[in-house]
């Protein structure tokens, strides 16, 4: 089982705020993508925001934040409005 902090863009704050709403593991970020576990980050934690969406879905991906494509951006800050 990897560590989530193995992960892109997983730091001990993200780490710790992903523990504090029960994803633990790699598998469960992956399983549940990074919709629903903003989601669940923003019940809990009010002050997170679309880069920390971002973030996760970079994590899942692979990849840095900052090198999302344009889509998966505009995807993901409609998600983020519609939660507004």
């Amino acid at each position: 089982m990897a560590d989530l902090r193995d992960m892109a863009n997983i730091g001990k704050e993200m780490q710790s705020k992903l523990f504090g709403v029960e994803i633990d593991t790699v598998e469960k970020l992956v399983e549940l993508g990074s919709k629903e576990a903003f989601l669940r980050l923003k019940t809990k934690y009010p002050e997170v925001c679309l880069v920390h969406l971002y973030t996760l879905e970079g994590a899942i991906q692979n990849v840095k934040f900052n090198v999302l494509s344009e889509e998966t951006k505009k995807d993901l800050k409609a998600f983020s409005d519609s939660l507004k």
